[in-house]
């Protein structure tokens, strides 16, 4: 990724504290990763990135909300894999609604393979198993996170997030949501931002989309942007789709789970309304792109960052 410092705003790492990493932007903490936590087994306990913040420090994630005590800050997860529930919470049955069952999976943080500071960028590479709440292992994962490409001027600075899903349980594992399970403009799974109470409401952007009939759409990149509660101004987040194949199929499509009301989420769902199915030895991939920016963008901004940061989806 291409990226602009200075001496003040050199990204930084801070691993002092045992279970997260703490990515630092001169003396803002843009984002902590916690790979070792401890709350309840019905959460689904996996990483998480929160809080994230702004270039000018505000905080543009939730952690444990009321109405969903498993939506941690940003996370890669799934909400259906073959009756086992890796998202946390209850699972959605058709025709019950959510049932509080005995399915909830966890993701062991196994090492980090690569930890990588050099002041113009903050990358790390960990091995992940996925395991079901019969304590049986399902999956191996390898995912990367890469911080960079901070732009004071703009204000913004990029998270680059890859990851490979491999298939160890044996037989086929079925992935969905709860849409491919029955529930409409529901098809959440995968690559998930929730954000904070106080970005409710806030606007959604898309190339040819505004607002929550971007539900279940196609495009490259959407933008959500909001104003801050405690810090005066607003922010936007610049999410691009990025790409999804397997093994087997070099392009599973991507579609936008999003919502700016009851709450503020984003995913880039590779499970919308159509099951991907991995057969014993076979991987999933997901690349996405994140831009954190510290004020609201109007639809011009959007498109000139969306346009700098695109992603090509044969890399």
């Amino acid at each position: 990724m291409s990226t602009t410092t200075t001496a003040t705003t050199a990204l930084a790492l801070d691993d002092t504290t045992p279970g997260r990493l703490v990515v630092r932007a001169g003396d803002v903490d843009i984002a902590t990763y916690v790979h070792d936590g401890d709350f309840a087994a019905n959460e689904s306990r996996k990483p998480y990135l929160h809080p994230l913040r702004t270039l000018d420090g505000a905080v543009v994630t939730a952690y444990r909300p009321n109405d969903h005590r498993w939506h941690k800050g940003l996370q890669m997860t799934a909400s259906h894999v073959s009756g086992q529930n890796f998202w946390g919470g209850g699972t959605y049955v058709h025709g019950e609604g959510y049932v509080p069952l005995d399915n909830v999976g966890r993701m062991r943080h196994d090492a980090f393979d690569a930890v990588e500071a050099t002041g113009e960028a903050v990358t790390f590479t960990e091995r992940l198993t996925w395991i079901a709440s019969t304590e049986q292992e399902w999956a191996r994962e390898v995912r990367t996170h890469s911080f960079g490409s901070v732009d004071t001027d703009r204000g913004t600075w990029t998270l680059d997030f890859s990851t490979e899903i491999t298939n160890t349980r044996g037989e086929p594992l079925e992935l969905g949501s709860p849409t491919t399970h029955g529930r409409p403009a529901a098809g959440y799974t995968g690559f998930f931002w929730r954000g904070p109470r106080g970005w409710t409401g806030g606007d959604i952007t898309t190339p040819d989309r505004t607002g929550e009939d971007a539900m279940g759409t196609s495009s490259p990149w959407l933008a959500y942007s909001a104003a801050h509660d405690e810090v005066d101004g607003g922010g936007t987040l610049l999410v691009l789709a990025g790409s999804a194949s397997t093994t087997s199929n070099p392009s599973v499509p991507l579609h936008w789970f999003v919502r700016h009301n009851p709450f503020p989420a984003i995913a880039p769902s590779f499970a919308f309304s159509d099951e991907v199915v991995l057969a014993d030895g076979e991987s999933l991939r997901l690349r996405h792109r994140v831009v954190v920016g510290d004020r609201v963008w109007d639809r011009d901004e959007i498109e000139a960052v969306a346009a700098a940061n695109a992603l090509d989806a044969t890399r």
